[in-house]
């Protein structure tokens, strides 16, 4: 068993390679700048939202591609970077929100209300057309 001095020792000796290991983390961090591939966020042109944290790529400072599977057809797709900073940044989507759906599952899905009220006005065309 371990006097209250000697246990002092150890927990000091515990935080101080703690906080050499962040320092050097951080410093890691900030010689490391992002490769020129990445996309960096511009966080004035993102819509506000009402959280308590950043998303990953706001603290980060740049998109990367993200692999996902379509929740239709259930293809693997990425989802670029410059895509991303679309939909963030030009389209003021939800900050935490993903692509769900490959491009061609989604334009069957825009399309889809579309035909429905066409089929529903030819049907009101048609009852029209008999009272």
């Amino acid at each position: 068993m371990k006097s209250g001095k000697q246990r002092r020792v150890e927990i000091l000796a515990k935080r101080k390679n703690r906080t050499v290991k962040r320092t050097v983390v951080v410093a890691a961090r900030e010689k490391n700048q992002p490769p020129s591939r990445f996309i960096s966020v511009n966080v004035a042109l993102l819509a506000p939202n009402n959280s308590y944290g950043a998303p990953d790529f706001v603290r980060r400072g740049y998109y990367i591609d993200r692999p996902f599977r379509c929740v239709d057809c259930n293809k693997e797709e990425v989802w670029t970077g410059s895509q991303q900073k679309w939909w963030y940044e030009v389209a003021k989507g939800f900050a935490y929100s993903t692509a769900i759906r490959c491009g061609v599952c989604r334009r069957k899905e825009r399309a889809r209300p579309e035909e429905a009220r066409r089929i529903h006005l030819e049907g009101l065309a048609g009852k029209k057309k008999v009272g």
